[in-house]
């Protein structure tokens, strides 16, 4: 069996990356985002990047700190309305933007992964998510034809894997970590924590490691959270 870890985020990106390609990246928000290889890819310089993500991270956090450099081209995404500097290169016509409905573009990865090139869907009907979409009638109902996402890497973070790369998620880290690893040629993981073949319970994988190529060690992280909110401290009665 091949070996799979590697000893940082830069060497398993090694000979990966190149200027124009996709990358299917995985995360919630802040939420189980692989912050490390973003941080990789970023130091790399490699730029006109298309990114297939739900968001597109906040102002200098996750993917957002790809977007302050200006490395990315084209975001793929459902959900944006936390980061400023996004909002201004989208009105400003730097960044291509496509708004995908965030089930869609989770079903739109997994298709990728499963070979499937497309799919229809209600979804979007009647909106300006089916502008130049083929629509097709199904039992008297019109569905719009959607494409599967295949990239040419797809990054990751997992809460714990085996060396083999049998990878288990953490809660909602697990949103959209699990789709994105399949719908790319070449997963790159990143994990809290790697133990020896044979330390998980098989009936527990959630990402089986045929899927996952190389794999890193990431810890320790640094729990950061997207948008604070606090209830207003109360006066002390006099």
């Amino acid at each position: 069996m091949a070996n799979k870890e590697f000893p940082n985020a830069a060497a398993a990106l090694d000979g990966l990356l190149f200027d124009g390609m996709q990358i299917c990246a995985g995360g919630f928000g802040l939420c189980g985002i692989p912050e490390r290889l973003i941080d990789a890819i970023q130091a790399s310089g490699v730029k006109d990047l298309t990114i297939a993500s739900n968001n597109a991270g906040i102002d200098g956090e996750g993917l957002g700190k790809l977007l302050r450099t200006r490395q990315v081209k084209k975001m793929i995404s459902s959900y944006v309305g936390e980061n400023k500097e996004f909002e201004r290169q989208y009105l400003s016509g730097e960044l291509e933007v496509e708004f995908c409905p965030q089930g869609t573009l989770a079903e739109r990865c997994r298709a990728g992964g499963a070979g499937i090139p497309g799919f229809y869907t209600k979804t979007g009907v009647g909106t300006l998510v089916a502008e130049d979409k083929e629509v097709k009638e199904f039992d008297g109902q019109d569905y719009i034809l959607e494409r599967g996402i295949f990239a040419d890497i797809a990054i990751i973070k997992g809460w714990k894997a085996d060396t083999s790369g049998n990878l288990i998620f953490r809660k909602t880290a697990r949103n959209f970590n699990q789709p994105m690893a399949t719908a790319a040629k070449i997963c790159i993981a990143e994990v809290e924590e790697i133990v020896p073949v044979g330390s998980l319970d098989p009936d527990n994988i959630h990402l089986p490691g045929i899927y996952v190529k190389r794999l890193i060690l990431g810890a320790p992280y640094d729990k950061k959270i997207e948008f604070r909110t606090v209830r207003a401290q109360e006066q002390e009665s006099a």
